[in-house]
């Protein structure tokens, strides 16, 4: 019995003594091939255990996720295109596509929602036709134009601010879109002893704008004269001289000292149909010893000292008021605008420098162009002139004195009153 179990734990002792054998023998065909591989440093150290790497994750802002916002819409019209505008908070894709039963072009913007004020234009059918804008809880905006109301049409985006941009081209016999278009209501007639509007203007409209006032006093000259009061003394002197002239209705953004926004300017002028604006400014520059005048039209500043005056009168930080080339075409400034505006600055610059010679030193800055708020976005022939420097104290002096003030009132009259002789002798 005692052999026996000498015999059974010398088994045990050599089975354990093979089983240690053979998982050294393992772990060395195992692992060797690693340590080979790996340099001296490496194999002086264990390896590191194996961690999960970690994904890169493009953060989704709340912001890219909302509906994009048209806040604003407006209706643009010359006698050869229609355009929509749609003001956007961010770009936007539209999608463009053929329908029947009418046969229309369907423009859709997905996740697009409206804010309020341009909801209301679309509900109370302020959008003339052709188009119709549909508003659905989706959210998503459909404009839609029927085939036969254009010859062709362009569907473009353009980008600071962002706005989709629909241009129609009428066909060329109108009667074929009119049977297709849809027939407004019919207005209310008018009150007892108002008169009709005339089918056809018989007047020109010119509207003038006298630069900033009220809580915005422009700029100050060094004996702090203000510009806000120089530019309406100017204004309201030149309303009295164009009044005098037959067929002309003068109007004022503002004709006494409060305060007007920009764009509630530039909307006063195209509500009252304007055929000419003339927004009248007084200059600044940080070297007392610059004078002078300069006429400005709507366009890309050629150069920093323009980009600065139009920021400063727009009330803008410097670099973010220069504009390319793309809001001539974003608000509808045809070619003949462009043309009739700076055919405007320039009968207008050379009046004031002739007239205002004969009693001045006048230094000619010659015309310009820069980005003005309300030179962008008037739909008429519009200049902005800056008349002098307030900043010089010789100038400052001049703009004290009431003759000073009148003649250059006098001298933009002569200015716009040649303008309007010129063009009515070219459309006859």
């Amino acid at each position: 019995m005692r052999k026996l179990t000498q015999s059974r734990n010398l088994w045990r002792w050599l089975n354990t003594l093979l089983c240690s054998f053979v998982f050294t023998v393992t772990a060395t065909v195992t692992y060797e091939p690693l340590l080979l591989a790996a340099s001296p440093s490496e194999r002086s150290h264990p390896p590191k255990p194996l961690t999960q790497s970690k994904t890169s994750r493009m953060p989704i802002s709340p912001a890219a996720l909302a509906p994009i916002r048209v806040h604003d819409i407006r209706i643009q019209e010359s006698p050869g295109n229609t355009r929509l505008v749609l003001e956007l908070n961010r770009q936007a894709k539209a999608i463009e596509r053929r329908a029947t039963h009418p046969n229309r072009v369907v423009i859709s913007l997905p996740n697009t929602s409206m804010s309020r004020s341009a909801q209301a234009k679309a509900e109370r059918g302020v959008m003339s036709t052709p188009f119709t804008i549909r508003y659905t809880s989706l959210p998503e905006i459909t404009v839609s134009v029927p085939t036969t109301a254009f010859q062709s049409y362009k569907l473009f985006t353009l980008t600071n601010p962002p706005r989709l941009v629909v241009d129609i081209t009428p066909p060329p016999d109108p009667l074929s879109a009119l049977s297709h278009t849809p027939i407004p209501l019919s207005s209310p007639s008018p009150l007892f002893g108002q008169p009709d509007v005339p089918p056809a203007k018989n007047y020109t409209t010119i509207v003038i704008d006298p630069g900033h006032g009220g809580k915005d006093a422009g700029a100050r000259g060094p004996g702090e004269t203000e510009e806000k009061d120089i530019t309406l003394k100017v204004g309201l002197k030149l309303r009295d001289l164009l009044s005098t002239q037959p067929g002309v209705r003068v109007l004022m953004t503002r004709d006494q000292d409060v305060f007007v926004e920009l764009k509630d300017r530039a909307k006063f002028a195209n509500g009252q149909d304007a055929d000419l604006f003339v927004s009248v400014h007084v200059n600044s520059h940080p070297s007392h010893q610059v004078k002078g005048i300069e006429i400005y039209h709507f366009g890309e500043a050629k150069d920093q000292r323009a980009l600065a005056v139009a920021a400063r009168e727009n009330g803008t930080p410097l670099n973010s008021t220069g504009v390319g080339w793309e809001y001539l075409v974003a608000d509808l400034l045809t070619t003949k605008k462009i043309e009739s505006s700076l055919e405007l600055a320039w009968t207008a610059k050379e009046a004031m420098v002739t007239h205002m010679n004969r009693h001045y030193a006048i230094y000619d800055h010659g015309v310009k162009t820069a980005p003005f708020y309300v030179l962008r976005f008037t739909s008429m022939p519009s200049i902005l002139a800056e008349i002098a420097f307030i900043s010089n104290p010789e100038e400052e002096g001049l703009l004290r004195n009431p003759a000073f003030i009148q003649d250059v009132a006098q001298a933009l009259f002569k200015g716009v009153t040649r303008f309007l002789a010129a063009n009515k002798a070219d459309s006859r």
